[in-house]
């Protein structure tokens, strides 16, 4: 019987990492108590839920066929450049451009033409990102580039 691989294997590598996190945690940081939560008992408690989440995707990926998907590189390097331009981007361009423009690099390959609903994708990203990092988390990122 042919297997599901890209969600097996796609699976084992989220729990793999969920695993070396919640490792990680447990040997580095004091996860505490239920009563006294320490300092490592929430990167503990995300590293446990991604390994679920990751099995929870490979398992049933065991008894069900599936088709080998196409590599598509193009789609592959744009979201390796969004996440350069947003993590090298950050400081210098600030959350709201560093957002912005790497949801734009990150939709370049995809089949839909046009740019309206990228701008609007690219808009809504980082209304809720500056909404969960800066407002949320309180997080101290500058928002725009240095000197505006």
């Amino acid at each position: 019987m042919r297997r599901d691989w890209g969600d097996i294997c796609g699976g084992l590598v989220l729990a793999s990492i969920g695993a070396a996190a919640a490792g990680w945690a447990w040997v580095h940081y004091d996860p505490g108590s239920l009563r006294q939560m320490g300092p490592g008992a929430f990167p503990l408690a995300l590293g446990l839920m991604l390994t679920a989440f990751g099995l929870i995707v490979a398992l049933p990926g065991l008894r069900r066929a599936g088709e080998a998907e196409p590599f598509e590189p193009w789609a592959t390097l744009a979201v390796l450049a969004s996440i350069l331009v947003f993590g090298l981007g950050l400081r210098p361009l600030g959350l709201i451009v560093a957002s912005f423009a790497g949801v734009l690099v990150a939709s370049l390959p995809a089949p839909r033409r046009g740019w309206t609903w990228r701008l609007c994708l690219a808009g809504i990203v980082t209304l809720l990102t500056v909404a969960i990092f800066r407002v949320g988390l309180d997080m101290s990122l500058p928002l725009w580039p240095r000197g505006v």
